[in-house]
């Protein structure tokens, strides 16, 4: 990757909202050591029922289905931002903005646990002035949920083409790694590198997974969130990571295998290419190891943020 698609990469992660779209699914595993399963696969779609909610207009937080992974933020100012700071219980700040008029979802993105989330709206430019403060006490049905459902980095609904094209691809006798294949192997056989999108794209520039898959270009984040989006659609979990690897910012994304585990860097963006980083995705081994170590050293690579 570029320096200077880093350096437009590094502005996005500090300017983009972070509208993640989860929801409750129904049906999950009970204990939350798998993700849920659903047969056939579907697209799971987030809900905001006003049943509990945080603060007042203009920003109000609707926080109904906080065990399914997610709070909803609504606005209703006609021209004021907003913006959303949600620390993690590791203590991970992430800074979510929200255009007037607009709602957006945003994730527990590391599970069960204490969130402190505090909300302002802008006053002028940069300036913003302090609406409320709340600590969300959060327990998950389900571990999995928020890297199942869309959210803004990867933005899907069961309509999209991406999930219509990623079903397309499956067949009924096809695991999990199966589907994780096929789907990297059309990503890369069926998106390039867009170097003048690089070269001119804005902070705060959001993927559009369908815009990817009908122009067949795209950048590091168009890539990761279009891989994304076909996997969730198929009930394949997938973490997109943002972070670096050595001192280049860096983009990769890691797929959950049912009884294997997290497949770590399962696959990685290097600059205008996608590499599947495992050698030997050993899908039909009996036992409970997770993936078989993949090439390069991990210790190289440093999550920032998880979507």
């Amino acid at each position: 990757m570029s320096k200077f698609l880093s350096v437009r990469l590094f502005f996005v992660l500090l300017l983009s909202g972070i509208l993640v779209f989860l929801s409750g699914c129904g049906k999950s595993a009970g204990s939350g050591k798998e993700p849920p399963t659903y047969s056939p696969a579907q697209v799971l779609t987030p809900e905001a029922p006003g049943k509990q909610t945080l603060g007042n207009p203009p920003l109000i937080l609707d926080i109904s289905n906080q065990d399914q992974g997610y709070f909803t933020a609504l606005s209703d100012s006609g021209d004021s931002r907003m913006n959303i700071q949600l620390t993690t219980p590791s203590g991970v700040l992430y800074s979510y903005f929200l255009e007037p008029k607009k709602q957006a979802v945003l994730p527990f993105s590391e599970g069960s646990g204490d969130y402190l989330v505090t909300c302002y709206q802008q006053i002028d430019g940069s300036q913003y002035a302090a609406l409320y403060t709340e600590t969300l006490t959060v327990k998950l049905e389900n571990e999995f949920l928020p890297f199942l459902y869309p959210n803004q980095y990867v933005d899907f609904s069961k309509d999209s083409q991406v999930c219509s094209e990623a079903k397309s691809l499956v067949t009924k006798d096809m695991n999990d790694v199966d589907i994780l294949k096929a789907v990297y192997k059309y990503v890369i056989n069926n998106v390039t590198y867009d170097y003048d999108k690089a070269d001119s794209v804005e902070a705060g520039y959001l993927p559009d997974v369908d815009d990817t898959l009908s122009s067949g270009t795209g950048i590091c984040f168009d890539y990761a969130a279009l891989t994304a989006a076909m996997l969730r659609s198929q009930d394949i979990p997938c973490k997109l990571e943002i972070g670096y690897s050595g001192d280049i910012k860096h983009a990769w994304i890691d797929v959950y295998i049912r009884n294997k585990g997290w497949v770590t860097k399962a696959i990685s963006f290097e600059g205008d290419t996608w590499k599947l980083m495992d050698p030997t995705f050993d899908s039909n081994s009996d036992d409970n190891e997770a993936i078989q170590d993949y090439i390069g050293d991990e210790s190289n690579y440093t999550v920032q943020f998880t979507y």
